[in-house]
């Protein structure tokens, strides 16, 4: 196989397209929605 810039530039964006999906998982994760639901509380619990 060669291997020449073409290549590394699909190989990124690939790259870059799952680590994307990975994010959006992570944010709406129904586990994680007790944690941003306390840290969008913490302007507003302020005394």
């Amino acid at each position: 196989m060669e291997f020449d810039v073409n290549t590394l530039r699909a190989f990124v964006t690939v790259l870059s397209l799952i680590t994307f999906i990975g994010i959006l998982a992570w944010a709406f994760s129904k586990k994680n929605s007790a944690d941003f639901d306390a840290a969008a509380r913490l302007p507003f619990d302020q005394d």
